[in-house]
């Protein structure tokens, strides 16, 4: 499966989706204009890589801040993982500022509403 990388601008993340590295990450902030159209190749790489996905996946979100129109795309990108669960080992790794409750809070949401196993960082 071909590896997706896209580099952060100022209003987007840094995305790397890697399966034979077992390396998904998603870094920086996430405020793009068109939600939708960005994250519609992250969505569609991670429904193909459901298919046929490592034994053990984590996906980790070091992000500083997210829009609106971002949490609905991250709540259709767990869903896709939410699926794999409890076939395969899916953990979300949420990492937020330690002085960033907002960050916390937000994950904690998708926690309570996923069955995906989240672990939460608490960054310096």
């Amino acid at each position: 499966m071909e590896t997706l990388i896209l580099e952060k601008t100022k209003d987007t993340p840094k995305v790397i989706l890697d399966s034979h590295n077992n390396i998904f990450l998603f870094e920086y902030k996430s405020l793009p204009e068109d939600a939708m159209s960005f994250y519609k190749p992250i969505l569609n790489w991670i429904e193909l890589y459901s298919e046929s996905p490592n034994k053990k996946t984590v996906f980790e979100f070091k992000l500083e801040y997210f829009n609106t129109s971002t949490t609905k795309q991250f709540a259709k990108l767990f869903l896709i993982l939410e699926k794999l669960v409890p076939e395969y080992d899916v953990t979300i790794k949420w990492y937020y500022d330690k002085n960033d409750l907002d960050m916390k809070l937000a994950g904690e949401r998708f926690n309570k509403l996923l069955k995906l196993n989240f672990e939460f960082v608490e960054l310096n």
